[in-house]
């Protein structure tokens, strides 16, 4: 339990070598609606452990069975937490090394937080990587109003729903269940829900507020973005990828499939020696599972150990 605010904390999961204090450090961020049981938390966890990594699944505000710790809600702005993360491992767990790894919403949340520390970061910090990162959030809450990408609007706002109700139910005098009338979109959950209980006067101005687009330029740390052409409701704007592409710090991978954070490829197996059977070869388990995405960024990580 790591207090990111007086009285308000979050649960992370962390994964330590024998020696923690001579590893680097992995820091995961989870999107929209996951948690530190998400797939490619738990596949980046596999990853990063194996190549010699601590690994720290950072869950947000609420996720992860915390929703009775506090009154409050995640959101997109939120990087002052994976901040606060970060300081905490480096007091407590004295870790000298970490990157920064988040996916879609936390994707965003990692950047964001990147390009505020500019070149004034924690010295441990040492970079951070993205996969489908939602930079651009008024563009991306629309693109999943389109005909083709209502079926995920309606898994979000359904997820959404079921979690506000819960905290209603948690803190009565703090939330009203009658705001959620006559709610259809993401943009309008974020409008009656999000915005008006985090501090923003409306969903335009939270997804103005709390896009990493705003300070992609100032980051100052190795970056790796993935993006896939055929993400359904991720949008990098023209004047955003400008910036992206400007930036001689990062590296911005732009694939032709994948989807949202399903870069999935083949799987191998490799034939080793098992001493446990006087020297037969058997298949053992590979060291690549077919989940490329979750591959690349432990890849990318390794430069810094």
């Amino acid at each position: 339990m790591i207090e990111v605010e007086p009285g308000i904390s979050v649960l992370c999961h962390c994964h330590w070598q024998e020696k923690r204090s001579t590893a680097l450090t992995l820091i995961l961020v989870h999107g929209l609606e996951g948690s530190s049981e998400s797939q490619y938390m738990l596949g980046i966890a596999r990853n990063g452990l194996a190549a010699g990594m601590n690994v720290v699944r950072m869950n947000q505000r609420n996720c992860g069975g915390m929703d009775h710790c506090a009154p409050t809600l995640y959101n997109s702005s939120r990087s002052a937490d994976v901040a606060a993360v970060a300081r905490n491992l480096i007091d407590t767990d004295h870790i000298p090394a970490f990157v920064l790894i988040g996916f879609s919403m936390g994707g965003n949340l990692v950047l964001k937080l990147a390009g505020e520390w500019g070149r004034e970061g924690f010295p441990e910090f040492r970079g951070v990587a993205a996969v489908c990162p939602a930079i651009n959030l008024a563009a991306g809450a629309d693109a999943l109003h389109e005909p083709a990408n209502r079926i995920y609007e309606y898994y979000f706002l359904a997820q959404l729903f079921r979690r506000f109700r819960r905290k209603v139910r948690l803190f009565p005098n703090e939330f009203d269940a009658s705001r959620l009338r006559g709610v259809k979109t993401l943009r309008e959950f974020d409008d009656r829900i999000t915005a008006y209980y985090c501090g923003f006067t409306g969903a335009d101005d939270y997804y103005a507020r709390a896009a990493a687009a705003n300070v992609i330029d100032q980051i100052a740390r190795p970056t790796l973005i993935i993006h896939s052409a055929n993400d359904p409701f991720i949008r990098l704007l023209s004047e955003t990828r400008k910036k992206i592409l400007a930036n001689p710090n990062i590296i911005f991978v732009e694939t032709e499939d994948g989807g949202h954070c399903s870069f999935i490829g083949d799987r191998h197996v490799d034939l080793k020696k098992d001493d446990s059977n006087h020297g037969d070869s058997n298949p053992s388990k590979s060291k690549y599972d077919g989940r490329w995405a979750e591959r690349e960024v432990v890849e990318f990580a390794k430069q810094f150990q």
